[in-house]
């Protein structure tokens, strides 16, 4: 009864108002308050200041800067080899399988649509069918930028509008669809590995979505689907364990793969803890 009053709030709380105002506060400048708050979070989730480039809460003029902390240099070795994969941020594995009938899996009973996920244009999507996918959560205590698994030139980012529901295991097991019903950022990039999209998924709470090419993409005016299309004079061009993105409060990265282009790692399985740099999978070799 706990787990369903939990979701039903979900559905009756005012999610964007609510996310909005926080981001609000999670920006400001307030001293003691600012400082308490950081304080009371590192507490509450454990979270590992020893990695941070800067250790000390009083460094941090705003609770976002802290939540997007920068971590020491040698903090995340990155795993080497032109064929092996980068996992590109510190979280949980939810699932990762391959993705069959256009159908990505959400939890046990429940899977969405890979072309849905990517705003809904069948081309866009097409490069992904039969191919494979990875969802991995970032919970509050994590490292919270994002990184890319290989070299990659941008050739397409689509912000869509959605939903905010929470993304923690209780409500990917319960809220029908959810990562392709909140609000996202998809970044297409071209690879070694054929196309790969890396789809950042938003959540209650979570102030917006950056790109280090666009900076702040969401919240955007407007209430529709938004697509910008590089060509080879503009397109962003990053390396193997470049950030590319972050969250300002926590969610949900989705990666997707072409078919035959990747196998990620047998020590992956929904629940394993991951850690950025390390093994997330290798080409497959023609």
């Amino acid at each position: 009864m706990k787990d369903h009053l939990k979701i039903l709030l979900q559905y009756l709380l005012p999610k964007h108002a609510l996310s909005r105002l926080v981001g609000k506060l999670a920006a400001a400048e307030a001293g003691a308050l600012t400082q308490w708050l950081i304080k009371q979070f590192i507490r509450r989730y454990k979270v590992d200041m020893s990695e941070a480039a800067y250790s000390e809460p009083e460094h941090y003029k705003s609770f976002n800067e802290f939540f997007t902390r920068p971590l020491k240099e040698d903090a995340r070795p990155l795993v080497s080899g032109d064929e092996v994969l980068a996992m590109p941020v510190d979280g949980a594995i939810s699932q990762l399988a391959p993705i069959e009938q256009g159908r990505i899996i959400q939890a046990k009973g429940h899977d969405f649509s890979a072309r849905t996920l990517l705003g809904g244009d069948k081309a866009l999507a097409a490069p992904f069918m039969n191919g494979d996918f990875a969802t991995i959560y970032l919970a509050p205590k994590d490292y919270h930028r994002i990184h890319m698994p290989l070299d990659g030139v941008l050739k397409t980012m689509v912000y869509v509008p959605g939903e905010l529901f929470s993304v923690n295991p209780l409500t990917a097991s319960r809220v029908p669809e959810l990562f392709a019903r909140n609000e996202r950022v998809a970044c297409i990039f071209d690879t070694s590995a054929g196309p790969m999209a890396m789809v950042l998924v938003g959540a209650t709470i979570v102030a917006s979505i950056e790109t280090v090419w666009a900076g702040t993409v969401t919240p955007p005016p407007g209430k529709r689907v938004q697509r910008w299309d590089y060509n080879a004079d503009t397109a962003p061009r990053l390396a193997k364990g470049d950030e590319m993105g972050r969250f300002k409060l926590g969610s949900t990265v989705v990666c997707l793969f072409g078919p035959d282009a990747v196998t990620l790692s047998e020590t992956l399985t929904p629940g394993t803890s991951t850690r950025m740099g390390t093994e997330f999978g290798r080409l497959v070799q023609p």
